[in-house]
């Protein structure tokens, strides 16, 4: 059956998932349509409520040959980013060739940097990432990475990248960027630790550890991330930890911690929040009703301020 994928393809620029079609076959692959949208809601003090459309992701992911995959995804942007006018942004475009435990993709897609990074928005127990890894993970990039799974255990990612981020084609300054994470689960099956560096040659390095247990309902994530640059002596550096449990199995309750500091730049740029909330789930893991306060302070001697958020969020 013929999809009209060009049509789609013209409205915004689309992302890929993995495809997993039984029966497929090189003439005729399955081609998969997913995404997700998040509608939110936001008091702030001094500000006040405002409205917004978080995320609204769209999707498109299949495969062309045996053992070969495809992603593209792409964002629709409301008029309060960029340029000020609505657009569409390249998220993902690329493709995978695993035949086994050994995995290599090539395009543009997330560099394998922090868990909280690799992980998707819509699947956080917080409604935003931590300011440590906004501010330090190389985010999305374009270039080619390797993995390796060590059974259902371990695993090893390197990526080599242009370092200039998403969407930029050319590589203006000719250094790289390298990329490697390492998980694994050495002790028991419920808890994952994982560590990561990245090297921008002739600017900076990065390095991070993670953990993550899961057990009974609890979750407990925590992350260290460090960043040492080549002409500052002083490491920007920060960390977070996150608690939660299943009251039930539709209602998690949430409590964060983070703080994170660029004493390089000035000893006043240090960002605490903690973060308390809820996340209702409805049957079927499509539909999440998120609500979180977030406590902040920016700045050593820097007044604290409170956000209320409330989000709807439904994947498809």
């Amino acid at each position: 059956m013929r999809r009209c994928i060009p049509g789609l393809f013209g409205a915004a620029l689309v992302t890929l998932f993995p495809a997993e079609a039984a029966g497929q076959t090189a003439a005729s692959p399955a081609v998969r349509i997913s995404g997700y949208i998040q509608a939110r809601e936001t008091y702030r003090d001094e500000v006040g409520l405002t409205a917004s459309i978080n995320r609204a992701r769209l999707t498109v992911s299949g495969g062309g040959a045996k053992d070969l995959t495809w992603r593209i995804q792409g964002e629709f942007r409301t008029g309060s980013v960029g340029t000020g006018r609505a657009s569409v942004s390249l998220q993902d475009a690329y493709i995978r060739y695993r035949p086994g435990s050994f995995g290599i993709q090539a395009g543009q897609f997330k560099t394998p940097f922090t868990r909280e990074f690799t992980t998707s928005l819509a699947d956080l127990e917080t409604a935003d990432r931590s300011t440590v890894v906004d501010s330090l993970a190389p985010k999305r990039d374009i270039g080619i990475m390797a993995d390796y799974a060590f059974g259902a255990d371990a695993a090893v990612f390197v990526g080599a990248f242009n370092g200039e981020g998403q969407n930029l084609t050319a590589n203006a300054d000719s250094s790289l960027l390298v990329v490697a994470r390492v998980t694994g689960r050495p002790l028991f099956s419920y808890l994952t630790l994982g560590a990561n560096v990245a090297g921008y040659s002739g600017d900076s390095t990065r390095y991070g550890v993670d953990a993550s247990v899961e057990y009974l309902g609890a979750v407990l994530r925590g992350e260290y991330i460090v960043q040492e640059r080549d002409i500052v002596a002083i490491a920007d550096k920060g960390w977070y930890g996150v608690a939660g449990y299943r009251v039930r199995p539709w209602l998690q309750v949430v409590l964060k911690q983070e703080d994170f500091r660029r004493s390089g730049i000035s000893a006043e740029s240090r960002n605490r929040a903690t973060t308390g909330g809820v996340n209702v789930d409805f049957p079927g893991g499509k539909v999440r009703l998120t609500a979180n306060y977030i406590s902040r302070r920016i700045g050593d001697a820097g007044v604290r301020r409170g956000t209320v958020l409330a989000q709807a969020q439904v994947k498809f």
